[in-house]
């Protein structure tokens, strides 16, 4: 009888352990490591998404000057508007503030592209127009910097993936290959 007792109080004590002893293991290091596996991975992608949202290259000319202006003549010839170009520097001036190295803002837009992303969202109106930055680095070379608008537009999804993710992206790129060093 004592058999028989010992046995049941042997199951019975398995039945109201929490887990089974095969799953263990599993809760003791598998949940922790999963969790500490997803905070790595997200510190990860926060400390690597501001070098993967924008893009650099060099100029192939010597002058900011000469740069927004190649930057112009190959918007306006990819059948895209250029509304402006921003003097950074002379904007800071009348601030009472100086910088020494040049920074131009360059404004392109295509009205076919805004109004396909604005009619299903107005909200990326903050966005718009795009805009590439012409500077010149501590290095005394010209660089062009700009949103990387395949990656972006893949975070917003929907239509600005459509619009921004593809074909914006293609004639940027277009736009770009006669201005920059590849």
């Amino acid at each position: 009888m004592s058999h028989d007792t010992d046995q049941s109080t042997s199951s019975s004590a398995g039945q109201n352990s929490p887990l089974p002893a095969r799953l263990k293991p599993m809760a003791l290091y598998g949940i922790p490591g999963l969790l500490i596996g997803m905070v790595a991975t997200a510190l990860i992608a926060w400390q690597a998404m501001p070098g993967m949202m924008l893009t650099v290259h060099q100029s192939r000319y010597d002058s900011v000057e000469q740069t927004c202006d190649a930057l112009k003549n190959s918007i306006e010839s990819a059948g895209w508007n250029c509304p402006g170009i921003r003097d950074m520097n002379q904007s800071m001036a009348k601030h009472g503030i100086k910088h020494d190295r040049p920074v131009r803002i360059v404004e392109l837009c295509n009205a076919t592209y805004a109004s396909e992303v604005l009619g299903s969202n107005p909200e990326v109106s903050t966005l718009m127009p795009c805009a590439w930055g012409v500077y010149k680095g501590a290095d005394d070379k010209v660089y062009i910097a700009g949103m990387n608008m395949g990656l972006m537009g893949k975070m917003f999804g929907g239509k600005i993936a459509q619009v921004m993710g593809g074909q914006v992206a293609v004639d940027e790129h277009k736009m770009l290959s006669s201005v920059i060093i590849p």
